[in-house]
Order: structure tokens, then C-alpha cells, then sequence
């Protein structure tokens, strides 16, 4: 695999002429038809077994090899080259790949029925885990139900095993209040943890993740005391613990958001955490990368300080946002778009794709019918790769969607083209 740039006057025909692929392969990587006409900017994925270098003037294949990170002697003996020093211009020098490590991967999904079922069975062979979002925890240690049977036995039938989530979600947003009350009062606390055994044996579930968010800071500890009660309940019973955990840069960070989620007793408790990075940009705040590459690392180096690497999942974002400048502070939040829809609008508007090297991320910014003028940030096969980079770099255990539903077609090409997926099931 190869992700190419497009420039002005490239078509897919001429890249398939240029990689000698066919066109229909191009479009089946990244989700297009063969008349898709292309946007300058756009990342394409150029879908080659390996990857490959015309040698240039003056180019020797020590410098080849450095560039691509492997050694001479691997890409001379991968070429069949007795002499290093006998290479000409305009020779093709096929880049050897490396092992695909072998990660787990969870999804997020709020999608159910038929719907969530046709997401499933595009996409299952991507991933280990399912998520259905969520059972929302009630103040009496009761939980909404999810009418989750029918995507449940949809993972199943792909080898997905699936992920029960358990949050303190209420009227659109986290419930201080009701974690607060969870966490304070034991009698409630254990008719939640009995109901979650109960509907986890029920539905099939193999998994729990706790999402619970704007957690009072003064219930830090009873917190970490509720996470030990679940897995000492579930862990006899073989089912796996994971918790969700807001990005921070240190243990002192203040905020609502922050201050429960003790990194050190959620790396020693739970089976794994899955980090959110992402949100940097976000609906209601100004316009900027949703998952910057240069701020999730700054939280994976924080969290790999407390956490082991094999218990650490890197949340991914599947989306964007479109923004409408000037940006007003409690104005018209940003709607959501998907990274195929944010390539479709800048062609539409005739934008020019750019790249911010930094966090590495896509953005464009157009001017819509009324005259106004709109910044886009979104995801693209460039910036997915940059972020599976550092899942190899660190060795985690793996990556974390939010969430399925958006058409973004050359994540789980490139995902599958770094990694081998780990099945549970």
C-alpha cells in the first residue's frame, strides 16, 4: 500500500497507469467509483502489495533503504541485486513490508437493526470488539435497556466479540449526579453490578467497558473501589473489564472531566483503557483537528508513564466537522461529517485539500451558496496512518472507533494493511 497526494491533473486512470494498478482496484480501496473525479489535496490510497521507488539521478540504494527505514541488505537481497552499487534511473525498487503486528480492535456503534447489522457485516472482519452504546445507569442502580439481540448475534456471525458499555449518560450528556449516587451508595452499587452479570449472561455480551464521565473529583476513589468490585464479580466469571478514560497530559490535570480517572489504579485494575483521544476540535469549540497526532501523543507518553502498553487501546475518531467562520463562542455548533463526505463537499466547492503536518490532519475551507465561509477538519488516510505509527512505535494493545455510521472507507483499508486483527471469538 502506498497513500498518494493528488495533484493538479490526476485522474485515476492516469494513477493507475503511474502504479500500474487497475482503476477499478483504486476505487474499491477508497471507496469510489471509476468516474470519481478527484480533488488536489486528496489522500489515495494506491492499493500495491508493496511499495515501490523509481531510483532518481544520483540516488543509491543506501539512501533508498534509509528513506523507506529498512536496511541495505534487506532491500538489495528483496530485489535480487548482487551489487548495491549497480542501480540505474528510472529502475523499480520494490520496498519490502514489514510484519503486520497483531492488535485488538473495538468499534462503537449506535446503530441497531438492519442498519447496524449491514455496518457489521462491511466492516467485521476489522474488528475484535463491538460495542452497542449504551446501558445508561439510572440513579437506582437500574439500567435503560438496548435492544442490542439482533447487532449482538451480528458480531458473532463475524467472529466479533461483543463489548457491553455501561455509562452515566442522561438527557444528552454525563451525569455527575448519577455517578456520584452509584458510587456513594454500596446497596445500589451491587443491584448494578448483580443487573450487569445478569444482562451480560443474558445477551451473550464477553466484555464490559465503564464509560463513566464527569465523575465527581472527591469520588476518585470510590471510583477505583467500583472498578475493583466489577472485575473481582466478572473475572471468575471470564469476562474482560475496560474502562474509558479522558485524555490528560499529567496526573494533576484539574477539571471535571480529568480528576476521577486515576490513570495508575485503571492501568492496575482493568484489563485495558481505552484513551479518547479526540474531541480537540469539537462541535461546540473552535475550529481545529478533531485527534491532532502531536496532543495524542502527548497523552499516550502520559499514559504509557503509569499504564503497560498491552493494556492501552488508542481511541480514533471515524468523523469531522464543518465549521461556519467566523466562529462565535455559544453560537451554531459544528455538524458532523464524514471523512468521504468532507472529500465530496470539497469537490463540490471546488476547495483545495491541505495538510496540517503538526497534527497531521486534512482541512479545506470553502465558501457555501450564501457566501459564507466554512473550515473543514476530518480524517484521511494519511492522518489514520500517522496514528497506527504510533501503535506500533509504542507497541499498544490496540485502537478504539468513534463510532460507526460514517462512511470513511480507507481507515479499514489502511488498518488492514498494518495490522492483523485479533479474533476472540
Amino acid at each position: 500500500m502506498q497513500i498518494h497526494v493528488v495533484q493538479r491533473g490526476d485522474t485515476l486512470y492516469k494513477l493507475g497507469q503511474k502504479f500500474d494498478v487497475t482503476v477499478n482496484e483504486i476505487a474499491d480501496a477508497n471507496g469510489l467509483n471509476d468516474q470519481s473525479l478527484l480533488v488536489i489535496g486528496q489522500s489515495i490510497i494506491i492499493p500495491t502489495e508493496a511499495g515501490t521507488h523509481k531510483v532518481l539521478a544520483g540516488e543509491t540504494l543506501w539512501l533508498i533503504a534509509r528513506r523507506y527505514g529498512v536496511t541495505l541488505q534487506e532491500l538489495a537481497h528483496f530485489n535480487q541485486i548482487a551489487n548495491p552499487a549497480l542501480i540505474y534511473p528510472g529502475q523499480t525498487i520494490v520496498i519490502p513490508q514489514p510484519a503486520r503486528p497483531t492488535i485488538e480492535v473495538n468499534a462503537y456503534t449506535e446503530k441497531f437493526g438492519a442498519a447496524g447489522i449491514a455496518i457489521i457485516d462491511e466492516i467485521g472482519p476489522y474488528l475484535t470488539y463491538l460495542s452497542p452504546f449504551s446501558y445508561r445507569v439510572q440513579a437506582d442502580g437500574s439500567m435503560i435497556p438496548l435492544d442490542d439481540s439482533a447487532i449482538i448475534k451480528a458480531a458473532y456471525d463475524q467472529k466479533v466479540a461483543p463489548m457491553m458499555v455501561i455509562t452515566n449518560f442522561e438527557n444528552g450528556t454525563f451525569s455527575p449526579d448519577i455517578a456520584h449516587t452509584i458510587l456513594n451508595e454500596s446497596t445500589l452499587q451491587q443491584k448494578l453490578i448483580s443487573s450487569i452479570v445478569d444482562t451480560m449472561k443474558q445477551k451473550g455480551y464477553l466484555a464490559l467497558n465503564v464509560d463513566f464521565e464527569y465523575v465527581p473529583p472527591g469520588d476518585r476513589e470510590l471510583y477505583n473501589a467500583f472498578l475493583q468490585n466489577l472485575v473481582d464479580r466478572l473475572h471468575p466469571l471470564n469476562y474482560l473489564v475496560s474502562t474509558c478514560l479522558a485524555p490528560k497530559l499529567h496526573a494533576e490535570q484539574t477539571g471535571t472531566l480529568y480528576e476521577a480517572h486515576d490513570y495508575p489504579a485503571h492501568g492496575r485494575i482493568v484489563d485495558f483503557v481505552i484513551l479518547m483521544t479526540y474531541e480537540w476540535g469539537w462541535s461546540g469549540g473552535p475550529p481545529r483537528a478533531v485527534a491532532p497526532i502531536n496532543e495524542v501523543n502527548k497523552v499516550v507518553s502520559y499514559a504509557l508513564s503509569v499504564i503497560p502498553p498491552q493494556k492501552v487501546m488508542l481511541g480514533m475518531p471515524l468523523y469531522g466537522y464543518d465549521w461556519t467562520l467566523p466562529y462565535v463562542q455559544g453560537g451554531k455548533w459544528a455538524p458532523t461529517i464524514s471523512p468521504k463526505e468532507a472529500v465530496n463537499r470539497a469537490g463540490k466547492y471546488g476547495a483545495e485539500i491541505k495538510y496540517d503536518d503538526e497534527g497531521q490532519s486534512p482541512y479545506y475551507n470553502y465558501y457555501d451558496e450564501e457566501g459564507r465561509e466554512h473550515i473543514v477538519w476530518y480524517e484521511d488516510a494519511r492522518s489514520v496512518q500517522a496514528k497506527f505509527n504510533l501503535v506500533k512505535t509504542y507497541g499498544l494493545r490496540g485502537v478504539s472507533y468513534w463510532v460507526l455510521g460514517v462512511a470513511f472507507p480507507q481507515n479499514w483499508y489502511v488498518l488492514g494493511a498494518n495490522f492483523t486483527i485479533k479474533k476472540l471469538v
